[in-house]
């Protein structure tokens, strides 16, 4: 058992998480082998056992993906998350990137919404 867990941490095993993610249980393993997902302690027979600060690194992982960021991006973040304090400059800059491509995308959206729109009125006869 880790030392930075206290005896009374709910922990988790990976149907629990997959139940309350959605994610499969393939994908979290997938994340865990490459590099995606911190270490996740194990029981003594070696059953994954998640706590809570996975599942909200799980949650923050899947947002990561929702804004389309490339998982070779959130692989280089989870790195730079474990290397420490001294990469938050260079994370800030990844997520700054990333908000920036994500409002480029919202603009494009917004853009196509309006087209639809007016398409739509116009097969509705209002324009």
């Amino acid at each position: 058992m880790s030392q930075s867990l206290s005896l009374t941490q709910t922990r988790y095993t990976i149907s629990e998480v997959e139940a309350r993610t959605g994610l499969s249980q393939h994908t979290l393993r997938w994340y865990e082998r490459i590099g995606l997902m911190p270490h996740v302690d194990r029981s003594h027979s070696g059953q994954r056992r998640f706590t809570d600060r996975d599942l909200d690194w799980l949650g923050f992982v899947g947002k990561l993906r929702a804004t389309g960021m490339s998982v070779a991006d959130m692989v280089r973040y989870a790195e730079l998350v474990r290397e420490g304090e001294h990469t938050r400059g260079e994370r800030r800059e990844l997520l700054e990137r990333t908000r920036r491509e994500v409002r480029a995308r919202i603009t494009e959206l917004t853009d196509a919404l309006a087209v639809l729109d007016y398409k739509i009125d116009m097969y509705a006869g209002t324009r």
